[in-house]
């Protein structure tokens, strides 16, 4: 009896042992885990990070190509074959208006697709290709430099009393100046 349990007491030392090798390994490879885990947590938010970079550079080029392309567009017109000065009188259907050319004739065209077309509207300042008279884009309104300086102009306290003499010029002054302003209905097309 005594070499049997010499023998169940080593054996349950030796299970013992075991049951300790194990907790330690799981212990370990726990441990283990915890580190992937941490390893896995911190190149989710790198990504996280990269990914929200990429989509701001995305959008960055983005804009870097619209400003491209309005340069391109804006030298292809500087170095196109000169246009001519219309003005809208009429819109006939979605792509066809009757334009007055700066020279004088009337004609009915085309517009290139890219042009708004809700700003085409009667009396509009367009450009239109010298060949194929096609509507390229709207212009400005034309201001001219003569009456925009005037209008920054103190006529000051000069008075028609105060200019003695010129009493024939001042009637032409008159006629030209102040009739058309206090009767317009005289000077309608």
């Amino acid at each position: 009896f005594p070499g049997l349990l010499l023998l169940l007491l080593l054996l349950l030392l030796l299970l013992l042992l075991l049951l300790l090798l194990l907790l330690l390994l799981l212990l370990h490879t726990m441990d283990e885990r915890q580190g992937a885990l941490e390893r896995y947590r911190q190149r989710l938010v790198e990504v996280r990070r990269l990914e929200n970079k990429t989509k701001e550079d995305r959008m960055k080029v983005a804009e870097a190509k619209k400003l491209y392309d309005k340069t391109e567009q804006d030298l292809k017109a500087l170095q196109s074959v000169g246009q001519v000065i219309g003005e809208v009188l009429r819109q006939l259907d979605d792509m066809r208006f009757i334009v007055k050319v700066s020279s004088g004739p009337r004609y009915v065209v085309g517009c290139r697709p890219q042009v708004d077309k809700s700003k085409l509207k009667n009396g509009c300042r367009v450009s239109l290709d010298n060949t194929t008279l096609t509507i390229m884009r709207v212009l400005p309104r034309e201001v001219d430099p003569l009456v925009y300086n005037m209008l920054k102009e103190s006529p000051g306290d000069a008075t028609f009393a105060g200019v003695g003499g010129l009493a024939e010029q001042i009637r032409q002054l008159r006629e030209v100046i102040e009739l058309p302003l206090s009767n317009p209905e005289l000077f309608v097309r």
